[in-house]
């Protein structure tokens, strides 16, 4: 029997060019290639991310007529590093039709404030606090519950440990039936590499291992663990307990026990997305606030014949509303135009309707149906509808809010990639559903843009799966930088996945030190540029025709699809032209204001761009500095310009000195400077002092270059400030960054190794020398002999007997030795 053909994406219809067409084009997801995108310039995109989910959803949608963006965001726990990937990475899309394109853009998010996993974690949550509010201390009950709660959290989460497992043998129980997982293998142990069910696996591991430390912690001595320790480390096999036992108990109707965390932890993320340099949205909206609408959506749905009611309460007093696949393709439309070869998968349709889900008896038509809404369920939020009390499916959120701010067609849309089937495609069918009476039909989405995962060591960073970390710890440990996270997506591209190893992150970091250092050389020519003398920039110089040829190459990258890889590449390439080149300082700035302007618009500076229009935050040093650290750094290059040249004149100091203007005494401060110039203003006045005393004393040219790398090395380094010298040039003042800091700490250890070795090699030499103390001619003069020649040689054993010969060529070799030894300590003592 012939294999059934594999299912193909169905026909997508190029929407109608523009009056003026448009120069880009975009990896369109409904036909897996690239393809013109002809659109207008005005824009909507839509986002959406589930925060802390297993996949964390992220949408994008450009409307033609609307000319707003709409993003969303389920808030229930802290956003990670992998919901950062993708909320920058719209971002920077975001940035580029803005600020490069020109697009009029206005920002819409939708805060997903209830779903299945927003209901769980609240619902535990409560129950957890309130638990412990009627526990405050430690004792045989509590102990009782949480014993009991570990021993189920074992047999739901790791079948291969014996049942009844005590807490004190947990771990080497775990080794002997988990190791091949805990040592980095699969658990079939056939070879094949771990993938996301041996993640899902260490992650049990470790609860239970934190859960059964801490009860045995405490069942040998309760006072020995505080008892926010104990719940703290139990908190994971408890959750899952109290919601099992007491769930359902929760009050359907009180709101505030689900808002408590949504709101919490919104909070939370626009702060999160604020320190990434995420713009904010210009509108907000949530789904608790939208019900009313979605209630209409679903409504139109079923009229229109895509839809059909369930009487699935335990009750019977309200059903649940399911989308008819089956009526939708005899409609004539396609089902699951995304990922067509999918539309059968089981696992992902049951992931698509929320773990709340899998416990209904849903009396669906075909398994493949899908949740519109879900009828009420004891311990669920829920609202009224015709239908009874319930709550909004997953997916029809997103067709709701965007139809009804956005429109019928949506010119781009775009998502994390994990959520093409079934949330994507759902969506796309509900839609087209819902426009189906609307005269002509025409598909929902033109451009549906998908973009790739975060992923460490080949795992894809999840919540679910605890192998994260989130945005806020990993900027306060300093493991990360805003900038240094944008540029790492930068480099990797807006649709491919990016995984995070140790030549991307050093291909970020050389990335950003080259940018950073052409930024300092420019902005220091920008500082002086009244005083360099050498005529306006040449627009048919070999730089300037270089400057064209990058924004030519910069312009097609991002044409094609928002290529930015191709972008960073251009921009690095510029660079590397213009330090090898003998341009003129203008064209140098001209390049470092363009460049300036694009990483402004990829969104790699949160502040405003500079007065000189050079540069990022990050390479100056502060404002309140300028003038006497400015001043300083010229007396010392005077100064040391002389030095060098081995010809210093003391008048000639004294008048370097006097003309370094500002005030020598930090107590008298003209009135402008503000307070927190005063160790600056010291420095300088300390240097003035330091090199008029050596002028008055006539010094050497070296004791000056001394001083000036004194005041490099010791006095500006402690105040966050460094003078890079340079060749026939001033030297270049900078904050001192953690590159810089590094490559001092690396310099300290080389020297501090060498000193450490130099050390050992002179006491080595020490000890060698202080054995030739013993003069040959008695260090055989002991009882283990009888006779010695006159030379103290021994020629007789103790009993008399001669030396055999073997003997004697030993002690002969000893006795030459030492000798040598001996006569190197006679040299060194003088004699």
């Amino acid at each position: 029997m012939a294999s059934a053909a594999p299912r193909r994406q169905p026909h997508w219809e190029q929407p109608p060019p523009t009056k003026d067409g448009s120069p880009l084009k975009v990896y369109n997801s409904l036909t897996r290639t690239h393809v013109a995108a002809l659109v207008d310039c005005s824009v909507l995109v839509r986002v959406r991310s589930n925060v802390g989910s297993l996949n964390p959803p992220l949408e994008l949608a450009i409307g033609i007529s609307h000319k707003e963006i709409l993003k969303s965001s389920s808030v229930y726990a802290d956003a990670h590093l992998g919901h950062g990937r993708n909320y920058v990475t719209t971002d920077i899309l975001r940035r580029i039709m803005k600020d490069y394109f020109n697009f009029k853009v206005s920002f819409v998010m939708n805060i997903t404030d209830v779903d299945d996993k927003i209901i769980l974690r609240a619902r535990q949550q409560h129950l957890l606090e309130r638990f412990q509010a009627d526990h405050p201390s430690l004792n045989e009950d509590v102990l009782g519950v949480v014993s009991t709660a570990y021993q189920a959290y074992l047999v739901k989460n790791l079948p291969l440990l014996s049942q009844n497992l005590q807490p004190l043998d947990y771990r080497n129980a775990s080794e002997k039936a988990y190791g091949p997982v805990q040592s980095g293998h699969s658990l079939a142990g056939d070879g094949t590499p771990p993938g996301d069910k041996e993640a899902k696996i260490k992650m049990h591991l470790r609860a239970a291992e934190s859960a059964s430390e801490a009860l045995s912690q405490a069942q040998k001595d309760a006072s020995s663990i505080s008892v926010s320790d104990f719940y703290s480390r139990t908190e994971d096999v408890l959750l899952p307990y109290f919601d099992k036992i007491h769930g359902a108990s929760i009050d359907s109707t009180n709101y505030d026990i689900f808002n408590k965390l949504s709101r919490k932890f919104e909070d939370r993320f626009m702060e999160d997305m604020r320190a990434l340099n995420v713009r904010d949205p210009n509108i907000i909206t949530r789904v608790t606030e939208y019900i009313p609408q979605i209630i209409a959506y679903i409504q139109r749905i079923i009229k229109n014949g895509f839809a059909y009611q369930v009487n699935d309460s335990a009750d019977g007093s309200s059903s649940s509303i399911y989308f008819d696949i089956s009526a939708f393709e005899k409609g004539g439309m396609p089902y699951a135009r995304l990922e067509p070869w999918n539309r059968n998968n089981q696992e992902l349709q049951a992931d698509g309707e929320g773990a709340l889900t899998a416990t209904r008896d849903t009396k669906k038509r075909s398994d493949a149906d899908f949740a519109l809404w879900k009828s009420s369920k004891p311990g669920e939020p829920s609202w009224p509808s015709e239908w009874g009390n319930g709550r909004p499916g997953w997916h029809i959120e997103c067709s709701a809010m965007a139809s009804d701010v956005l429109g019928k067609t949506l010119d781009i849309h775009s998502g994390g990639i994990d959520l093409c089937f079934p949330h994507h495609d759902n969506e796309l069918a509900q839609s087209e559903a819902y426009w189906a009476s609307s005269e002509p039909r025409g598909q929902w989405v033109n451009y549906f843009m998908h973009m790739g995962h975060l992923s460490i060591a080949g795992s894809k960073m999840s919540k679910s799966l605890k192998n994260f970390i989130t945005i806020r710890d990993a900027l306060s440990k300093g493991e990360w930088t805003p900038r240094g996270l944008r540029i790492v997506f930068l480099l990797g591209g807006w649709k491919d996945g990016v995984e995070i190893t140790e030549d991307l992150i050093k291909a970020s970091t050389a990335w950003e030190s080259k940018v950073n250092v052409f930024f300092l050389n420019a902005k220091d020519l920008a500082r002086r540029e009244d005083a360099i003398a050498n005529g306006n920039a040449d627009t048919s110089s070999p730089l300037l025709e270089a400057l064209q040829q990058a924004k030519d190459q910069l312009h097609t990258a991002l044409c094609d699809s928002f290529d930015t890889p191709t972008a960073m590449a251009v921009i690095s390439t510029l660079i590397t032209t213009a330090n090898k080149s003998s341009s003129t300082n203008k064209d140098i700035l001209e390049i470092g204001r363009w460049l300036t302007t694009i990483v402004h618009i990829f969104g790699l500076d949160s502040e405003p761009v500079a007065s000189d229009g050079v540069g990022w935050s990050g390479i100056d040093i502060p404002e309140e500095a300028r003038s006497p650290i400015y001043t300083v750094s010229q007396l010392r290059d005077d100064v040391r310009r002389q030095a060098i040249g081995g010809q210093v004149s003391s008048s000639a100091i004294h008048s370097l000195v006097s003309s370094a203007s500002s005030s020598s005494d930090p107590s008298a401060l003209p009135s402008s400077s503000p307070p927190s110039s005063a160790p600056y203003e010291k420095v300088l006045s300390q240097f003035r002092t330091d090199v008029q005393a050596l002028a008055d004393h006539d010094a050497p040219s070296k004791d000056y270059l001394v001083l000036c790398d004194q005041l490099r090395d010791t006095h500006l380094w402690n105040l966050s400030i460094y003078l890079e010298d340079r060749e026939q040039q001033p030297a270049l003042v900078r904050p001192i960054d953690a590159e810089l800091r590094a490559a001092r700490e690396e310099r300290d250890a080389r020297a501090a190794a060498k000193r450490a070795a130099k050390e050992a090699r002179e006491r080595a030499e020490r000890e060698q020398l202080e054995q030739g103390r013993l003069a040959p001619a008695e260090m055989f003069r002991t009882e283990e002999f009888a006779e010695w020649d006159k030379e103290g040689f021994p020629t007789r054993e103790k009993s008399g007997e001669a030396l055999s010969k073997s003997k004697e060529k030993k002690l002969r070799k000893m006795w030459e030795k030492q000798g040598k030894l001996h006569e190197a300590w006679l040299k060194a003592q003088g004699a």
